[in-house]
């Protein structure tokens, strides 16, 4: 039987288990710990408030929210932050 790779698509490793122990799902920790620039400081992307409900909707398409269509923005904004 061959011999299993440890093949994991976690690009910053240590920033995705501390996202895991504050609660975060797997799914967002891996999400955030795969950007860019992960375990930088000083993101400039605008808050969940000061961006328009069609921003946030399409925010929410990328990430495959479900129900998304029926939320408002204040919904659409929770469903974000909580994915």
């Amino acid at each position: 039987m061959a011999e299993e790779k440890n093949t994991s698509r976690i690009k910053n490793e240590e920033q995705y288990e501390a996202l895991v122990e504050k609660g975060y799902s797997k799914e967002k920790a891996a999400r955030i710990a795969n950007t860019p620039d992960s375990g930088e400081k000083g993101g400039k992307a605008p808050k969940y408030e000061e961006r328009t409900k069609k921003e946030l909707y399409k925010k929410a398409t990328e990430i495959g929210i479900e129900g998304r269509s029926k939320m408002n923005k204040k919904e659409l904004i929770s469903a974000l932050r909580n994915n």
